[in-house]
């Protein structure tokens, strides 16, 4: 178990075109592998600091910080990577249907991401 902690506040991720409101709670010391959406994820960074950069592989260097308060947009389909180093807590919007797609499909996914095929 990696701590991660997810809820669905709002609205269904498995209809298409629906949105969804979700929040997220990422450990400190948790850091998520290269993953991928199949939405657009409007994000608002409400506790601590999200970590998040973009690639197939992970790369400390290519962190960049986003503190309490922060808006940010992770567009579908690309790569990226994220992460805490205190205690996180986020909260998202997309429209379904959505999935998570990790680039290594033997990583376990974090909370509240359904196991896809690869």
């Amino acid at each position: 178990w990696d701590g991660t902690k997810y809820a669905l506040l709002e609205g269904r991720r498995d209809v298409a075109g629906e949105a969804f409101t979700y929040a997220f709670f990422l450990p400190g010391g948790f850091f998520d592998p290269p993953h991928w959406h199949t939405a657009d994820a409007r994000i608002c960074v409400l506790r601590g600091t999200l970590h998040l950069g973009y690639g197939e592989q992970y790369d400390a260097r290519a962190l960049q910080a986003f503190e309490a308060g922060t808006y940010l947009v992770v567009p579908a389909g690309a790569p990226h990577f994220d992460g805490a180093h205190e205690d996180t807590l986020i909260i998202g919007t997309a429209e379904g249907l959505w999935a998570t797609h990790y680039v290594d499909h033997r990583v376990q996914p974090s909370a509240g991401t359904p196991r896809t095929a690869p």
